[in-house]
């Protein structure tokens, strides 16, 4: 079944991005317990790139299967959860990369790589980390998971933040989020 990416995140209302949310059917993983685990060869580049053995997954469906089973631990490690088993992937720096980010209404909205919308806010908060030289924004996603604001998202958000007020911080969701790494 070929893959059809969702539109243009820009084009999209508040209530549009809310619904692609809610039509994105995942896995229950949190019910499930697999009691055997062991290791998926798999690993996930800082730039978003996912390899089995050492070699690129090109298929992005396959890329959004393997997303949608995915959980970050206590200890920050990360899952492939399935009814059966547990199999640790490594991951360079975060799970996901926030591609894109529109503010719709007094929310902010984000594409991923795996073409997720996640609108921030409590449950989705974002995390300023790194350095006033060489910050980085996360983007809390799911399951302990986050992704990494790419240059151009850092710096649509930066844009977002200076139009609103110092540049210092943004808020969704009712949530008030620093942009100034701690």
């Amino acid at each position: 079944m070929p893959y059809d990416p969702p539109p243009e995140l820009a084009g999209l209302t508040l209530d549009q991005i809310a619904e692609q949310v809610a039509q994105r059917k995942l896995p229950p993983v949190e019910q499930w317990n697999p009691e055997k685990t062991g290791d998926s060869a798999m690993r996930i580049a800082a730039d978003g790139t996912w390899f089995h053995e050492g070699s690129p997954i090109a298929r992005q469906a396959m890329v959004r299967a393997f997303a949608g089973l995915l959980t970050r631990d206590a200890q920050g490690r990360h899952w492939l959860v399935t009814p059966f088993e547990k199999l640790a992937i490594a991951v360079e720096d975060a799970a996901f990369v926030a591609t894109d980010v529109v503010r719709r209404d007094g929310e902010l909205a984000f594409r991923l790589n795996t073409d997720d919308l996640v609108i921030a806010g409590p449950d989705h908060p974002l995390r300023a980390a790194g350095s006033a030289e060489e910050p980085a924004i996360y983007l809390g996603v799911r399951r302990g998971c986050e992704a990494r604001l790419n240059r151009s998202t850092w710096l649509q958000l930066a844009e977002i933040a200076l139009a609103e007020g110092d540049g210092t911080q943004v808020t969704s969701g009712g949530e008030t989020f620093s942009l100034m790494p701690g």
